[in-house]
């Protein structure tokens, strides 16, 4: 989109919102329900404001062009309540009967700015929350016989809600139990596990007294903005403060995105180049459940922390070390956690640079040498691009200079470009990496909220790289990565390897909710906080009430925060005019997932844009590989036939699925103990097959190093792909049917 349009469109945003907040400043909530027993959170008038905002954007600015109705509504609050209590832990089966009332009132709510109805919902989540708690510390030092055949239900997701506080009192005593046969099975003695558990429990004690409204309020519109669709997002001031910083500069710790899932702090992603990354110990989908400072210093178990605490502790000053307790993804919470120790270091998200690598593959007597271009994110360092820098970093510039290397240096004979893991970034850079492989020509289309369409093309005459190509992708590459991966498939200018995409095919724009207010009503906002604030380094903060409970966040200049908006304005489309939305794109060549395709992806959102198809763009192919993709097909599958990483990879996958069908575990001390080992016994079995079939010395528990991840099976017969598809276009210049590939 021109940038003129884009502000012109920003104009008319702000004539509508100012008019709208004006206008609903009057309005006045409903009182606010008080609920006993517990320290009732309450909202503040900020916070009424801003979701007012949001409603008006939403409406009026949303790709999707919808109303927020009584359906929108009743959405919203069974994903408040899921997000608030996923297993069934806490609310009986009389509070949801109660919140019904809720169920189709909550959209006039918003309209008005009333949130009296999900604070008070969240208020009675805190009090049975407590009263939990506070169960579950008095049966710590119960007498527990780990030899009986009983069984804990972890995951209670399917299962009804709990009909009485007797019935949930039995829940969280096997909780507790559960919890002491896990501890007990590590080794530790029975004093040690109930300091430890006792700990636990304080610790979840205090994070809930640690609650305040801004929790409460993006908890809320992260159930609200997702009912809509599942990239329009919500930051409260502290939340995009922090997504700002994360998007613009450095930071120092270990490289990883967090969040809260299921009272465990789990990695969402891991930063490339930092040490998470470097480490390769570190996966998405694993669970943080204890931290130490320094070499020797004390684990501390954050298994219920707040995220923010628990990211305070796992983050830090470049050059200091931290180490975690980390459950591997795929295993259960009674698995003993693997201890990895970091360095942290200073992250900087736009110096996340492409790299290369060489790999020589031998078939039938002939080496060919494939250069590897891993590409983790599109990024570009704009700022020093406006400064004049003409060395400023971009992928597409890094990765002219790896090809250079690659065609000049290390004389390769193809190039495989790896946007597996790859979550997109920079469309402007997915456009101008495909003009490296291509002549000119359109690259993706774009259509916006008010159905204009526009394609942005590579208008840069001449391909860097001419030769042979292959693109892998999986489930995490994602947006631009997709329209990378789509733009080549569809120039017919190289094959794509790996599994279906993401599917994200949506484009957001970042909208400040202060730039969306005018200054009478800043001032008034001002005025109401000026008496009660207080300095802390970058923010004001209007000092809590006196149960601590609501925060008003305003800047150093005493000027009210409202966060941002991050809106679904748009939607992207390939060449051939299917949209990269909810299907993403399909390989050529596909492999088993190691992801869960019914648990990972945009098809898995109930709120995603559906896909559809628009006009083509008027484009010219590079050439038609129908037949070559034939040929090589069949001999991808004869290897299959006979490969040990191909059927370990199968049988993984049938393993995760059916530990992800699991929602009960046993009790029995003996039992449990047997089915760990068991599983830690095939997973080193498994690992010794691969290392035998390279030529490698076995491995045992408890040897120090352990090399599995350098086994990159995808990547090996993506190689193997690669090397069929140059042996059948060396004879392209007798066969019309055949591309021809000029290095």
């Amino acid at each position: 989109m021109e940038l003129k349009t884009v502000k012109e469109m920003l104009r008319r945003i702000l004539m509508i919102t100012f008019t709208a907040a004006a206008l609903a400043c009057s309005a006045s909530p409903k009182p606010q329900k008080m609920v006993d027993g517990v320290q009732n959170i309450k909202p503040d008038d900020q916070q009424s404001l801003a979701l007012r905002q949001v409603v008006g954007l939403i409406e009026n600015y949303n790709y999707k062009q919808i109303k927020i109705n009584d359906s929108i509504s009743s959405i919203v609050l069974d994903r408040y309540i899921k997000a608030l209590d996923p297993s069934k832990y806490y609310f009986l089966e009389s509070d949801i009967k109660e919140f019904e009332q809720y169920r189709t009132a909550l959209d006039d709510d918003f309209k008005n700015g009333d949130l009296s109805a999900p604070f008070y919902i969240f208020n009675v989540y805190l009090k049975r929350y407590n009263d939990r708690i506070n169960y579950s510390l008095a049966q710590i030092k119960a007498k527990y016989d780990f030899n009986q055949n009983d069984t804990y239900v972890y995951d209670r997701e399917k299962m009804p809600w709990v009909s009485s506080s007797t019935a949930l009192d039995d829940i969280w005593k096997k909780r507790v139990k559960y919890e002491l046969v896990n501890l007990k099975i590590t080794g530790a003695d029975a004093s040690k596990n109930i300091e430890t558990l006792t700990k636990r429990y304080e610790g979840l004690k205090t994070q809930a007294a640690k609650f305040n409204n801004q929790d409460v309020f993006q908890i809320l519109m992260d159930s609200f903005t997702e009912a809509v669709d599942p990239h329009t997002n919500y930051f409260n001031p502290r939340n995009a403060e922090s997504f700002n910083q994360e998007m613009s500069r450095s930071i120092e710790g270990i490289g990883a995105t967090l969040q809260l899932d299921n009272e465990v702090t789990k990695i969402v992603s891991v930063v490339p180049g930092g040490p998470a990354f470097k480490s390769k110990q570190i996966n998405a989908g694993d669970r943080i459940v204890a931290v130490a400072q320094g070499v020797n210093g004390e684990f501390e178990d954050i298994i219920g922390w707040r995220i923010d605490n628990a990211v305070s502790k796992i983050k830090g000053p470049k050059g200091t070390t931290v180490r975690l307790k980390v459950i591997p993804v795929g295993q259960d919470m009674s698995t003993k956690p693997v201890i990895i120790t970091l360095v942290r270091e200073k992250v900087i998200l736009a110096d996340q640079s492409a790299k290369k690598t060489v790999k020589t593959v031998q078939s039938d007597g002939k080496p060919y040498k494939i250069g590897i271009i891993d590409v983790p994110g599109f990024y570009a360092d704009w700022e020093a691009a406006r400064a004049g820098d003409k060395n400023y970093k971009s992928t597409t510039r890094d990765v002219r200079l790896l090809i250079d290397t690659l065609k000049n240096i290390d004389k390769v004979d193809a190039i495989v470009v790896d946007l597996r893991a790859n979550g997109g970034g920079s469309l402007p850079e997915a456009i101008d990496l495909t003009g490296l492989f291509i002549d000119k020509g359109p690259v993706v289309q774009v259509r916006e909220y008010n159905k204009e369409i526009s394609v942005n093309s590579d208008k840069d005459p001449g391909a860097v790289w001419t030769g042979p190509l292959g693109v892998m992708i999986d489930r995490l590459s994602a947006s631009a990565s997709e329209i990378f991966a789509g733009a080549i498939q569809d120039y017919g200018r190289g094959v794509v390897m790996g599994t279906q995409t993401y599917g994200k095919g949506t484009v957001q724009r970042v909208i400040s909710l202060n730039d969306m207010l005018d200054s009478s009503i800043l001032q008034k906002m001002m005025s109401a906080i000026a008496a009660t604030k207080s300095k802390t380094n970058s923010t004001v903060v209007a000092a809590p009430d006196k149960n601590g409970n609501t925060v008003t966040i305003v800047d150093k200049n005493g000027v009210p925060q409202l966060g941002q908006l991050n809106l679904t304005m748009g939607k992207f489309y390939r060449i051939n005019g299917s949209s990269t939305q909810h299907k993403g794109v399909v390989p050529d060549f596909t492999f088993p997932s190691i992801y869960p395709l019914d648990k990972i992806g945009e098809d898995t959102e109930p709120s995603a844009l559906p896909f559809d198809v628009i006009k083509p763009s008027n484009f010219q192919s590079v050439a038609n590989l129908t037949d070559v993709k034939s040929n090589l097909l069949k001999m991808h599958q004869q290897r299959m036939a006979t490969s040990l990483d191909y059927k370990i990879l199968q049988e993984d996958i049938l393993e995760s699925k059916k530990r992800e069908g699991e929602t009960s575990i046993t009790l029995n001390e003996a039992k449990l103990k047997k089915e760990r080992d068991e599983l830690e016994a095939k997973s080193y079995d498994r690992l010794n097959k691969l290392r035998a079939s390279r030529g490698l010395a076995p491995v045992k528990k408890g040897d120090k190093t352990i090399k599995e991840e350098a086994f990159d099976f995808v990547q090996d017969e993506s190689l193997k792909i690669m090397v069929d598809l140059m042996k059948l276009t060396e004879g392209a210049k007798t066969a019309t049917n055949l591309p021809t590939f000029n290095k």
